[in-house]
């Protein structure tokens, strides 16, 4: 009798448990009764969809752990499988109960390699701080991208290296540190290739990307959680999803139910962005199985039937309510020219921090699915992405692989970066209405460079034409020897005139027709801007003129009077003006049915 006393003694909270979380009114444990001694248990899902009972101990009470004012509850957790799998990360939101009032939710960890399963508890005191926002964000992302994303995608050359895919992590240096249990990301459809090259972006936001080790149950027909429901009402402690994708691609983050509260549910007991007011699809999700491991646990998911839309991220708690509509943005994306055609129906959630990598990571996936994809394939990318109350931006790029970059890649991260020009916009206000893309898949490495160019006669005067000679090289092909009239101005005063052949990209820097830290505010200037970007694969020729140019408003105006550029120059202290002192005219174009690289100039004497 002794020795049963002993190994199940008799103030065991788990012994005493009920089969599930209370029911009927939520009743509340005080934070200022909190001691060391307490005992509770706490519920959440190892398997199934049913919350099953842990032994909760109550250590102490770590004041202003979480922020000033914020105040944490150290828990030990004990029980046959919290001892096994210690805590696992889609945990958190586990409510604690204590004398059967909700005391707070399990959310912090320590470390990764912690021996036993100690847990910090969000005080519920503190989550029910967070803000009920019954309806969902109309536009939860007209604010400008985050600097870690602005710095990801900002338009220019000067961007788009891999290295620069990667974003400095925000979990603890050393293991021994105090941070929010992982909320899993499960990447549904998508290859581990694609979650490598983009997850870090995830990763930074306390997300932890992985793929195949989950599921959803969508139809695949472009409309979320189509397949058998999950039957188990939502209850405290049941596994619940948050859908940043949705449809034939989906990404979903998991964490457990707090409080439910006249349709008002709580979740997580932190922050998956912090961003505040957001849109996000909810949904019931199952527990295939709890993986148990030394670095760290991790429940399997399949995602399931959407019940409402989460409304707020807060350092707290992440809060929604059943039943509401999440506002998400459409995307459609058409791959098509190696014997099939593949059409890819998603809805984007729409956040700053997230939708433009989530944007670039189904466009890599969309390209890279297929039996048909090869390293050495080539993309023409067509497109638009629609804009409440402002035209559409068009988006058009040739994307041929290089050493250093496959052409799925460049094609993904160039739809990325016109995408990110407009949606992290200062002045945008309206909402994102939809994107869509044609990307057709040519065979090879279509990519070609500017090898040597020269004019025919060494002297011209103005309004004659002149002829250029250019040599131009495909990779691993023979070279292509252009012969191409340029009829000269007749008011070309006499003297040198250098003439430029170059691809669209330098064309655009030199004409600022990519916006920059420089480049117009207005959403519609910047649009028009964006609009007027040169083609990938186009050979152009210029003439550069010793007159200033300026950009206003998205339009270049070439050759204008000292005059004028002294009138106009104080724009260029608000950003609304750049101005160059020469000018770029283009003459000619000639399309080479690849991916331009180079420039030459070459100079003649106007007699």
């Amino acid at each position: 009798m002794l020795a049963a006393m002993l190994v199940y003694p008799a103030f065991s909270a788990l012994a005493q448990a009920p089969a599930g979380p209370p029911a009927g009114p939520v009743q509340t444990f005080p934070l200022s009764e909190v001691h060391r001694g307490l005992h509770g248990v706490a519920y959440t899902v190892f398997e199934g969809t049913e919350p099953e009972a842990m032994d909760v101990e109550i250590l102490g009470l770590l004041h202003n752990a979480i922020g000033p004012g914020q105040d944490m509850i150290l828990a030990r957790l004990t029980g046959p499988k919290p001892e096994y799998t210690g805590v696992v990360a889609g945990m958190s939101g586990s409510p604690v109960y204590v004398d059967g009032r909700l005391l707070g939710a399990l959310a912090y960890r320590i470390g990764e390699f912690s021996k036993e399963p100690i847990a910090g508890i969000t005080p519920i005191e503190q989550m029910l701080q967070v803000p009920e926002n019954r309806a969902p964000a109309e536009d939860a992302g007209n604010g400008p991208a985050s600097g870690t994303t602005a710095a990801l995608l900002r338009p220019g050359p000067a961007s788009f290296p891999i290295s620069g895919m990667t974003a400095v992590s925000a979990g603890p240096a050393e293991d021994s540190e105090l941070r929010p249990i992982d909320t899993p990301l499960v990447f549904s459809g998508f290859s581990p290739e694609a979650v490598k090259l983009f997850g870090d972006r995830f990763r930074a936001l306390g997300l932890s990307p992985v793929a195949g080790i989950g599921g959803s149950q969508s139809s695949g027909s472009g409309q979320s959680s189509s397949g058998p429901p999950v039957s188990a009402p939502l209850v405290p402690g049941s596994s619940v999803s948050a859908l940043l994708i949705e449809g034939d691609l989906e990404m979903a983050a998991t964490c457990t139910v707090t409080m439910i509260d006249k349709g008002r549910v709580l979740a997580c007991g932190h922050p998956i962005t912090q961003f505040g007011n957001i849109s996000v699809p909810m949904t019931k999700a199952e527990v295939l199985a709890t993986l148990a491991s030394p670095m760290d646990s991790f429940k399997i998911i399949n995602t399931a039937q959407t019940i409402g839309a989460f409304t707020e991220d807060r350092q707290s708690a992440i809060s929604g309510v059943l039943g509401g509509q999440a506002r998400m943005i459409p995307v459609a994306i058409h791959v098509h020219g190696d014997g099939a055609e593949r059409v890819l129906h998603l809805r984007v959630l729409d956040n700053p921090d997230l939708t433009p990598a989530a944007l670039m990571v189904s466009v890599y996936q969309a390209l890279t699915e297929s039996n048909g994809y090869s390293a050495e394939l080539t993309y023409a990318v067509h497109g638009n992405v629609a804009v409440e109350g402002n035209p559409a931006l068009k988006l058009d790029s040739f994307a041929a692989p290089t050493d250093e970059v496959p052409s799925a890649l460049l094609a993904a991260v160039t739809v990325g970066q016109r995408f990110a020009a407009i949606y992290g916009n200062s002045s945008r206000v309206q909402g994102i209405r939809s994107v869509d893309l044609d990307v057709e898949s040519l065979p090879g490495r279509r990519s070609i460079e500017i090898e040597s160019a020269q004019a025919a006669q060494p002297s011209a005067r103005a309004g004659d034409t002149v002829t250029i000679e250019a040599t131009l090289r495909p990779y691993q092909g023979e070279a292509r020897n252009l012969r191409l009239p340029i009829h000269l101005p007749a008011t070309l005063p006499s003297g040198p005139l250098r003439i430029l052949l170059s691809d669209g990209e330098t064309l655009d820097r030199l004409t600022d027709a990519t916006p920059g830290v420089t480049g117009p505010t207005d959403l519609n200037s910047t649009i028009h801007q964006l609009n007027a970007t040169h083609a990938d694969d186009v050979l152009y020729v210029s003439l550069l003129l010793p007159d200033p140019q300026a950009v206003v408003d998205g339009h270049t105006l070439e050759s204008i009077p000292i005059s004028m550029a002294n009138v106009l120059d104080p724009l260029r202290s608000n950003r609304e003006m750049s101005l160059n002192g020469e000018s770029v005219v283009p003459v000619t174009s000639i399309p080479v049915d690849a991916m331009l690289a180079g420039q030459r100039v070459i100079s003649i004497d106007i007699e």
